[in-house]
């Protein structure tokens, strides 16, 4: 595609930051609609986080059959999943099927990283800035960056020195890495590390596990998908993706209709080895008020804790990775011999919840008086999550205003979708809205489909901007906030909160509750876009 600058007199209809689902669908819509759009992507390829996290044992943890576009029943029924669980090769190759399907790929343009997107008051148009130093002028701007894509990198002291190699999960390299006859240490327990440690354990001369929180983690029990099974759910798609988007986090976890209270020590003892044996993140709905209830989310827990101190051989280590949070206030994790892999003599568990790691030094990692030699470093520190990637562009709205400013102190919105003092600015999936807490392919779809009926609302009505009032944005705040009040969602220092990279803002970002967002979503466009100021 061409590279050069759009004249300020000739501008797109719309800019959409990022070629991940929802910029790819995002796309598809503005397209539908006639519009002339284009899709800045800092890779080489789409996908967005499935791009770039290519860490070994990359994989969802929502069924495939849930996760994937529900917007064209033709593709519904060509695409034939392999796996229960895809893993990110599986869903690189649907991403791509996607584009070339619905003939997107001109209209993308790729190793493209945006430095700035600024407002223009007198022209109502938002000026987008590449690092290369390209200009595009939009009516629209909808950045679709993604809740996981901007990779947190602690700046560890001595980083610099280290010898051997080093990778972040979040960036690592797509011809792959052979970690045989090599000594690995790897920071972090979240959930890149999880899937991917039993992998680099049986490669790995010796193995060390620098662990801060232990996470809760659940067997996947994944493997090949019934071709029965397939066939059966797609013969009934419509209503099957109907059922799906009146859960609670929009996909089916079975959700179990009593509370703790409501049954027999008996029957929860049942329902959560039936749990256990489901896998993955059906542990959601073991009871109906997992996440409302201390009593309730104690006994939960205390029975993942007993199938870890099952697992894994010593008491000394089973203990330091049984958690002592709330269960869920992190998403929980589906795994695929996790705890096993402690097990093995050449596997280490490094404990650094009371000594953090003091350097990394040439040859290794020190933490207190001893150093830990490892020839590579893998840095599985996850995401500086839900506002990474937007923070990292000099966004400045009307009167150039900067969005830094604005969210200094926590981001604030209007449903997730836009902020106050940034017309015509649009987020997809942003701090907000459920996001994070859902099957993020039904929160994408949901949230494209309201901006393009917003655009095409506009443009029917021959009006330029639309902005969200400060009050409606006040108010959306503080709901969101006593929303996750009420839960056990704050039980924990989570990537939720941003409490995983220093400095950052505690607050809560996702919002719980995918049916009543809907419903509020819907509300506020039937009554002419109420919250917003149009003009």
């Amino acid at each position: 595609m061409s590279q050069d600058a759009i004249a300020p007199e000739d501008p797109l209809d719309a800019i959409v930051v990022g070629a991940g689902f929802a910029g790819i669908y995002m796309l598809h819509k503005l397209r539908e609609m006639g519009l002339r759009a284009r899709v800045l992507e800092a890779a080489s390829g789409v996908g967005g986080t499935w791009y770039w996290n290519r860490y070994p044992g990359a994989r969802c943890d929502v069924p495939s059959l849930q996760y994937s576009y529900q917007f064209s029943p033709e593709l519904e029924q060509e695409w034939e999943w392999k796996e229960r669980y895809a893993p990110q090769a599986e869903i690189m190759e649907y991403a791509n099927h996607v584009v070339d399907r619905f003939g997107l790929r001109p209209h993308i343009q790729f190793d493209t990283r945006v430095a700035a997107a600024h407002f223009d008051d007198e022209s109502g148009r938002w000026g987008l800035t590449t690092e290369a130093g390209q200009r595009l002028v939009a009516d629209h701007c909808v950045m679709a960056t993604g809740c996981l894509s901007a990779a947190n990198d602690p700046p560890f002291p001595g980083r610099d020195a280290f010898q051997g190699d080093w990778y972040h999960t979040g960036r690592w390299p797509h011809e792959g890495v052979d970690f045989a006859g090599k000594r690995v240490g790897v920071i972090g327990t979240g959930s890149s590390a999880i899937q991917s440690i039993p992998l680099i354990a049986a490669q790995a001369e010796e193995l060390f596990v620098f662990q801060r929180t232990p996470n809760y983690s659940i067997p996947a029990h994944n493997g090949p998908l019934d071709p029965g099974e397939q066939r059966a759910i797609k013969a009934r798609y419509p209503e099957y993706r109907a059922f799906l988007r009146e859960q609670l986090i929009a996909w089916d976890i079975e959700m179990n209709e009593k509370t703790a209270a409501e049954m027999s020590a008996e029957e929860l003892r049942a329902e959560c080895e039936r749990r256990w044996k489901l896998g993955g993140l059906y542990f959601y709905g073991t009871t109906a008020d997992m996440l409302m209830d201390q009593r309730a989310n104690d006994i939960v827990a205390s029975f993942v804790r007993e199938k870890i101190a099952e697992v894994v051989d010593d008491p000394a280590t089973a203990e330091l990775l049984s958690p002592r949070s709330v269960l869920g206030c992190k998403r929980i994790c589906a795994d695929t011999g996790y705890f096993e892999t402690y097990n093995r003599e050449h596997v280490h568990l490094i404990d650094i919840s009371g000594h953090p790691i003091d350097e990394i030094t040439p040859d290794g990692i020190r933490v207190g008086d001893r150093v830990y030699e490892v020839d590579a470093i893998v840095s599985a520190t996850g995401f500086d999550a839900m506002t990474g990637a937007v923070d990292r562009i000099d966004i400045r709205g009307s009167g150039g205003a900067r969005l830094r400013d604005k969210w200094a102190a926590g981001p604030r919105t209007f449903l997730g979708l836009a902020t106050a003092g940034f017309p015509n600015l649009f987020m997809i999936s942003g701090p907000g809205s459920p996001s994070v807490l859902t099957n993020m392919m039904n929160s994408i779809e949901q949230h494209v489909d309201f901006v393009a009926t917003s655009i095409g609302y506009l443009r029917e009505r021959n009006l330029r901007r639309i902005e969200a009032t400060l009050e409606a944005e006040d108010g959306w705040v503080d709901h969101v906030n006593e929303v996750a009040g009420s839960t056990l969602l704050l039980g924990c220092n989570s990537w939720y909160l941003g409490a995983n990279v220093p400095g950052k803002p505690r607050v809560f970002m996702p919002y719980l509750g995918f049916p009543a967002y809907v419903e509020k979503c819907e509300d506020v466009a039937s009554k002419g876009y109420e919250g917003f100021q149009l003009s």
